[in-house]
């Protein structure tokens, strides 16, 4: 029963803890031995809470067993990115400097998850402070793709992706900045889901940069991705940006089908840039969609265009812009990290306030971070602000308005989601550009603040996953689920890693 139970989508899962055909007790037996058996080559987990699981699922089972309702995640176990604040365990955000970290308060969406029957097994691994793609900048330990451990699982959201797609939770949480939940999802070929921003509350997430940040489901189908927005999304108070706009069923909005739907293909996405395997499995996906009837039109994107060099570098307005953009609010967000108010404090002699903190931040924060922070405080500085921040949110306004009036001639984006399937360790980590530009598809969505989701759409050559990313107007999730249902009803990508075979 325990192989049985996970294999089963979060949605399945809940239902058959309410019927009474297992329990959630069982549920979390199954997944606690499924992470102690796989968790030590995949490594992606940080904490794992294994008496407060227990407990929360005999907590489920005695509300099912007295006839009350547990709730929609009622007993299902799942993980949550280590960047999300517990007043349980420690959040570390895979940082030294906050490795004995205990937060005062809860995010709202451990919270709505909890309110919603879910059981937290634990906190997973991700790139330092959310800063990577890649899960190789961790200050803990790098963790592995269950398709091929001598792989990445992408980033920064690697240790949730490698969860989910090694059957070690029902579902994760992960947080996307520039494509955190989308590149790993793609890379481990499960679900990944961002979001329009604001509609999920970020009250409790540890920030990296406010404007682009948003919390989203990593799970195994569309629905559980839907399921889990359901549960999360809505206004808080607790977070200024959070949207007051009314939240859909999406459930009910999937059950009505979607009726030839028009897609738009970016012109600017499609160029020399995107070959070999990943092109041809998007094209495949495009005739699935004709096939169940939908129109595709061109369209166009020119601030988000994508080029390739004589050398087979690429490069992009919308990657310059971001990593100006993220880079600032990354310097910003992270001054707090000072070594005096909490979070690691140099042991050695200091003859200054100043000397403290130089020494307690260069002693604990990883090269990615040190390299994004020195970057957003030269964009920001005296002397540079106009020629590259204020530049950069000029071109970020370009961009969404590129995507605005694509919308006009189509319900959603069709597009790869990263330009490659996973790559070994340390094939990119020499070289930081090359790194920045696995997230080229991906980044213009979070600074435009729109949805995007990325689902598996076939393997390569050497049975690694490809995603195909959708992308919707602001607030069009419930139409965005339907449409990637439609495609993954009809492609029906039911491989999984060689290790769970």
């Amino acid at each position: 029963m325990n192989c049985e139970i996970t294999n089963l989508s979060a949605g399945e899962l809940a239902k058959a803890i309410a019927e009474g055909q297992t329990t959630s007790t069982a549920a979390t037996l199954a997944y606690l031995d499924a992470i102690e058996k796989f968790d030590p080559q995949l490594q992606a987990f940080n904490e794992v809470y294994a008496d407060r699981a227990m407990k929360c699922a005999a907590e489920a089972d005695a509300k099912i067993s007295a006839g009350q309702n547990a709730g929609p995640l009622g007993g299902v176990p799942i993980a949550i990115k280590d960047n999300l604040c517990t007043t349980w365990g420690h959040t570390t955000c895979s940082s030294r400097y906050l490795e004995n970290f205990c937060a005062p308060y809860t995010a709202t969406v451990v919270e709505r998850l909890e309110n919603a029957g879910a059981v937290i097994l634990g906190k997973t691994n991700l790139d330092e402070f959310a800063m990577g793609s890649s899960t190789e900048n961790s200050g803990f330990h790098v963790s592995r793709n269950p398709w091929d451990v001598r792989k990445v699982p992408g980033g920064s959201s690697g240790g949730s992706a490698a969860a989910v797609a090694g059957r070690l939770c029902a579902a994760a949480l992960g947080s996307d900045t520039g494509g955190s939940i989308r590149q790993p999802a793609s890379l481990c070929g499960i679900v990944g889901c961002k979001p329009t921003y604001g509609r999920i509350s970020r009250y409790g997430l540890v920030a990296f940069g406010s404007s682009l940040d948003q919390i989203g489901p990593m799970t195994r189908t569309v629905r559980d991705a839907a399921l889990l927005t359901q549960v999360m999304a809505g206004h808080d108070g607790h977070d200024a940006t959070s949207l007051p706009n009314a939240v859909p069923d999406y459930a009910a909005a999937m059950n009505t089908p979607v009726k030839n739907p028009k897609i738009g293909l970016p012109r600017e996405f499609y160029t020399d840039a995107l070959g070999g395997e990943v092109r041809q499995s998007i094209e495949k996906a495009i005739e699935v969609y004709k096939s169940l009837g939908a129109e595709f039109v061109d369209v166009s994107l020119p601030h988000s265009r994508i080029d390739m060099d004589a050398a087979g570098n690429l490069s992009s307005y919308a990657v310059a812009c971001y990593y100006i953009v993220c880079t600032a609010e990354c310097s910003s967000n992270l001054a707090r990290f000072d070594g005096v108010h909490y979070g690691y404090r140099t042991r050695q002699n200091v003859s200054d306030i100043v000397e403290l903190y130089c020494k307690s931040r260069a002693e604990s924060l990883g090269d990615e971070v040190k390299r994004r922070i020195m970057l957003g405080n030269y964009a920001l500085s005296s002397g540079y602000y106009d020629a590259y921040y204020n530049k950069a949110l000029k071109v970020r306004r370009l961009i969404a308005d590129d995507f605005s009036a694509a919308f006009r001639q189509c319900d959603v984006l069709l597009c790869p989601t990263s330009p490659t399937t996973a790559f070994r360790f340390g094939e990119k980590s020499a070289n930081p550009i090359e790194m920045y530009m696995a997230d080229i598809y991906t980044i213009s969505l979070n600074l435009a603040g729109l949805p995007g989701m990325s689902l598996p759409c076939g393997l390569d050559s050497q049975g690694m996953p490809i995603g195909m990313q959708l992308i919707g107007p602001v607030l069009s999730e419930a139409s965005l689920f339907g449409i990637a249902e439609m495609y993954e009803k009809a492609a029906k990508f039911d491989a999984k890693p060689a290790m769970l075979q």
